[in-house]
Formats: structure tokens, C-alpha cells, sequence
């Protein structure tokens, strides 16, 4: 934890104050209540999942579509913190599939669901069918189990949403703004909460995550070094996420404060942190070749490559934000963290509109990214969304 909070800049924790202060309360809602974790592999839901299990719940049930993600969380919880009285099982299920609805069918008995489940990368939308997945994952799926839950008796729903959801620039953050609107539908029948936070440091997928794959393999060091983010550490997602959950009213979203403790930090800074974290002087390339070049040789040396420029690809945003200024708030409640008030506010025929013209394109199989990008304005008028025709898969 300390190696990762140097790399982003920080020394202390971000809500160790919150989570002191109403420890004794999470232990026992959480040491009386049965769960059921979606999407509970990826780094967010074994974040969530660790903080779970660690307050001994009556039943923690997690669900993911990785096999292999899931044998890992099973195998770091027993490393880490044993075993538990309660019911603690870990399923290999797609929830979009028939054999998740079986199973939730088969029992279905939860107080709290959360739903840390998502495409999350800008680079998922570089085609339509992947781009067409995220609306499933992040928007249809939701629905789906959301209207599980209701029909189960189910407390509370909690759903992970994300930063880029606020005035969205790229496909990935509009699906999450469009999530939240069919939340806000939904509320009327279940209480829901929700989180919107920075980049996970190191999360599966991520930037900071493959410069482990980079070392492990002797290959060059990428990064942006004009794109400066927030981040926080997965301990730290884990706690946010099970802080709404809990104790989030309905329709609230809950997002770390700004403080001297969060500010932004560029890719290369914490890039160049890391290889001397390593014992590793990095040296600046010109290209990819001369990166590629020079990586057959300069680790040997205690060097390593590097190669730092400016992005160009489709779906960056300029900056990061948590709220609009037409959200209302509420800073007063938590020491760290702020909360999003939200009314039961939607246009049920924009929503039913959104259902139909998917479905019909599904059923022709065949649509294309601007039928989407077309829908996606249809659903947010101001959506900023900017092509430029260069994805991060055409970069080394």
C-alpha cells in the first residue's frame, strides 16, 4: 500500500478517517447481512469483496466471468484473511446469461447486491461490437439484474459508475451516464446508491498495471505526459464502494473529496517513479524503434526505455471531474467523501426509445459505431464526444 501511495503522489490514505469513525457500524450491518458481489474478480470487486469478507458477513456470494480471476481472489482472501462462519462461495457465471438468471432463480436471498461489473476502457469503443457489448455490460445487464433484485426483496443495489460519466467526452462514460439514468428509473421500486471515483491505481487493464507486464517481459515503458489523472489505491475503491453501499441514500453517488491528499499526476511522472521504485534510471526515446532497441540492452545496465509524448487517441478527456455544476451536493456528511444528491428525475419514453433501437439493431446483427455515437446524443444532447481516428491499440 505505502509503494503505491509514493508512486501517486500521496502518504495517507483517503478515508481512514471515515472508515475509523464508522467501523463498528459497517462490522455489524456487514456481519448481519448477506451479499452478492457481480463483477467480483475484476480489481474494484475484489476490493470490494476483500472489505466484505474482512467483517465476517453471513453470506458473500461472488459472481464473475473469469475463472481463472476468481481461483486468484479465492486463493488471496485464504492467503490473507482465512475463513469466515458465514456462507462465502465464488461463482463462474456471464450475468447476462441464462445460467446466471438459474442461479439467481435458485436463490436469490441478498440484502445488498453491488455491481462492480464493466467494460471500462476508452479502447473498447474503437469497433461496434465491442462497443456493443458495453452497452450490454454497462447499461442492459445492469437492468436486468436490477429488476432481479427487485423481484427478489432485495435492501439495496449498489452499481459502480465512474468519473467520466460527468459531462462524458468518450463512449465508455456516456454508457455509464446512461446507467445512471436508467438508476434513477429503477429507484422508484429499490433503493440504489452509487460511486463515481478515480483511476484504481494499478487495477487489472490499466496503464500502471502493464508497466508490471513491461518489466516482467523487458519491454519499453509507455506513457502520456500530458495527461495528468486522479487516482486512487484498490483498497481505496473497496472501501468507497462498500461506504455507499451501506450507507448511501437512495440515488445518492458517493466520490472522493478533492483534498491536498487527491490531486492530478501524469502518467509519466508516476512512470519514472516506479522504474527508480525498481532500482531502474529511466532513459527518454525518440521512437518506438529506438524503445524497442534499446530494451535488448539497457535493463542489463540498471536503464530502461522509455517513451513519453502527447495523446492523440479518440475518448481522453482533458480533465477529470466527479460532479456538474448542476448537481447538487452534500460535502458535509463524510470527512473525504462527497455525496451526489439526485432526485427520481428520467424521461421514461428516452429510455424506452434507447431499448427499442437497440434491440432492433441486435436483431438486424449489423449497426455501426455511428449508429451507436447517433443514439448516445440522442440520450445526452451535450455529449462531447471526439473522433480522431487514432486508438490506443495502434500504439505500442
Amino acid at each position: 500500500m505505502n509503494s503505491i501511495l509514493h508512486l501517486i503522489g500521496r502518504e495517507k490514505e483517503l478515508f481512514s478517517v471515515d472508515i475509523a469513525s464508522h467501523d463498528s457500524q459497517l462490522s455489524e450491518i456487514v456481519g448481519n447481512s448477506r451479499f452478492l458481489v457481480l463483477g467480483g474478480a475484476g480489481s474494484i470487486g475484489q476490493a470490494v469483496t476483500k472489505e466484505i469478507f474482512k467483517r465476517n458477513p453471513a453470506k458473500l456470494h461472488v459472481v464473475d466471468i473469469s475463472e481463472n480471476n476468481l481461483v486468484e481472489l479465492v486463493r488471496d482472501i485464504r492467503s490473507s484473511f482465512g475463513y469466515i462462519p458465514g456462507d462465502f462461495r465464488t461463482f463462474a457465471l456471464d450475468i447476462g446469461s441464462v445460467e446466471y438468471d438459474a442461479f439467481f432463480k435458485a436463490d436469490g436471498q441478498y440484502d445488498y447486491i453491488l455491481n462492480l461489473s464493466a467494460l471500462k476502457h476508452v479502447r473498447s469503443e474503437k469497433d461496434p461490437f465491442t462497443l456493443m457489448r458495453m452497452v450490454d455490460v454497462n447499461v442492459f445487464n445492469t437492468d436486468k439484474t436490477l429488476q432481479q433484485a427487485v423481484d427478489a426483496g432485495v435492501k439495496k443495489y449498489f452499481c459502480v459508475s465512474t468519473d467520466k460519466a460527468a459531462n462524458p467526452v468518450n463512449m465508455m462514460g456516456a454508457s455509464k451516464r446512461i446507467m445512471e439514468m436508467f438508476l434513477m428509473r429503477r429507484s422508484l421500486q429499490i433503493d440504489i446508491s452509487t460511486a463515481r471515483f478515480a483511476n484504481v491505481a494499478f487495477s487489472d487493464g490499466s496503464l500502471l498495471h502493464g508497466f508490471n507486464q513491461r518489466l516482467e517481459k523487458r519491454q519499453p515503458i509507455v506513457a502520456p505526459n500530458d495527461v495528468r489523472r486522479y487516482f486512487v489505491t484498490p483498497k481505496e475503491s473497496g472501501e468507497l464502494c462498500l461506504m455507499s453501499c451501506i450507507f448511501g441514500d437512495n440515488r445518492d453517488i458517493f466520490f472522493p473529496k478533492l483534498s491536498e491528499n487527491l490531486h492530478l499526476i501524469s502518467f509519466s511522472d508516476i512512470a519514472i517513479k516506479y522504474l527508480e521504485q525498481k532500482g531502474f534510471e529511466p532513459v527518454l526515446c525518440s521512437d518506438e524503434d529506438e524503445a524497442r532497441e534499446l530494451a535488448k540492452t539497457l535493463p542489463h545496465q540498471g536503464k530502461w526505455p522509455c517513451l513519453f509524448a502527447g495523446s492523440d487517441t479518440t475518448g481522453e478527456k482533458d480533465f477529470e471531474e466527479f460532479f456538474t455544476d448542476r448537481e447538487v451536493l452534500d460535502m458535509a456528511r463524510f470527512n473525504n467523501l462527497g455525496i451526489i444528491k439526485n432526485d427520481a428525475v428520467f424521461d421514461e419514453q428516452l429510455l424506452g426509445e434507447f431499448e427499442s433501437r437497440i434491440a432492433g439493431l441486435k436483431q438486424d446483427l449489423a449497426w455501426s459505431k455511428e449508429d451507436l455515437v447517433e443514439l448516445f446524443y440522442k440520450m445526452i444532447p451535450d455529449f462531447g464526444h471526439k473522433e480522431t481516428g487514432k486508438y490506443l491499440d495502434s500504439k505500442m
